[in-house]
């Protein structure tokens, strides 16, 4: 089994009273990937970290094997909901995969 953790910060732009909504839409539709992408296996989104935590969301991810990380990075569902929800929302983006 594979964890894939990646964390994000909001754009400056992205003022707080949209932040609510746009956390709400990344986490239905990036949890709507179970069962689309072959080995995810779960997906859990941090919408509020405690203040001492230094990005804003975080999404928590399991998968069957290392190689599955490529597969859901590339998929087309995955990319739409990242291109949609996140992307055009999130800035310094960190990582940490891990068996």
């Amino acid at each position: 089994m594979v964890h894939h953790i990646v964390m994000w910060k909001f754009k400056p732009e992205i003022q707080e009273a949209e932040k609510p909504a746009l956390k709400k839409a990344m986490a239905e539709n990036l949890k709507g990937l179970v069962g689309k992408v072959p080995g995810l296996l779960t997906v859990e989104f941090v919408e509020e970290p405690l203040s001492s935590s230094t990005h804003d969301v975080a999404l928590v991810t399991t998968l069957e094997k290392a190689e599955d990380v490529a597969v859901y990075g590339s998929h087309p569902e995955h990319v739409k909901v990242a291109d949609t929800y996140v992307r055009p929302y999130v800035t310094e983006r960190a990582c940490l995969d891990y068996e």
